[in-house]
């Protein structure tokens, strides 16, 4: 890993560490890459993986010596770069930046986000894309891409919809406003909240009750609720009968 992102595996639990403090663990392509590459070497005995970051903060989101008048950051495209690219380069450049943030709720695994202080844009998205959110009680969610003249691109959006509904998720996204742990828990975005120098042992101790049950039973699990929405009634109960039935063969040796 760089000197920036950490991954550390005991047993079948990941811990994933944004290291950079000093800037409030500010994101770059050059963090989404190794995020993303975790992702895809993660090893397979791995069911459970928390995400943190070191310091005050979870992660104050893309490092602002991107924008304009920033500075830059050695060896990558500024955002003004970016623009200069036709549709399909800043596409494919946008869907590269997009897999840090997509494999935290594939089946196999489940993710916890441990989140203190600012989460804010791509950090809000960052712990977004995690199934479950273990927040400090002085956390700070914000979403400031629209504020900025952007908007969120970070596959944040959706999950955010899905835990608020649409009404709250525009006037969080618009206003830019911060949402505190209070709020954050009686919206749904925080699982839980807990005292800040709790943070780190709530979300292992939480990672360790999920790799309690059988893993194939959670994946099974897991599919089913996440693929719930896009579902009729008529349709979960069916795919409900059809995990079942891999269940109940699986665990009676009659499998293929």
């Amino acid at each position: 890993m760089s000197e920036y992102v950490r991954l550390e595996q005991t047993g079948p639990l990941a811990v994933v560490t944004l290291a950079n403090p000093d800037r409030r663990n500010a994101q770059t392509p050059a963090m989404w890459r190794e995020l993303a590459g975790i992702g895809r070497s993660l090893p397979g005995d791995v069911r459970a993986v928390v995400l943190r970051g070191e310091g005050a903060s979870f992660s104050a989101g893309l490092d602002r010596r991107l924008f304009p008048g920033g500075g830059g950051v050695p060896g990558e495209a500024a955002l003004a770069d970016l623009a200069e690219q036709d549709e399909a380069g800043l596409d494919a450049a946008i869907s590269g930046f997009q897999e840090a943030f997509t494999w935290w709720r594939r089946p196999d695994l489940v993710s916890i986000a441990a989140v203190q202080g600012h989460a804010v844009g791509a950090g809000f998205q960052l712990a977004l894309a995690c199934d479950l959110r273990v927040c400090a009680d002085d956390v700070q969610f914000s979403m400031l891409e629209t504020s900025l003249g952007l908007v969120p691109d970070l596959a944040g959006t959706k999950p955010l919809v899905d835990l608020v509904g649409y009404s709250r998720a525009l006037e969080i996204c618009v206003t830019g406003r911060r949402v505190g742990a209070e709020e954050a828990a009686a919206l749904g975005i925080a699982t839980s909240v807990v005292p800040r120098a709790a943070l780190d042992d709530a979300a292992l101790e939480l990672a360790q009750a999920l790799t309690q049950a059988p893993r194939d039973a959670v994946v099974e699990t897991k599919a089913l609720l996440l693929g719930a929405a896009a579902r009729s009634y008529d349709e979960q109960r069916a795919a409900e009968r059809e995990a079942q039935g891999r269940r109940l063969r699986d665990l009676l040796g009659k499998g293929e």
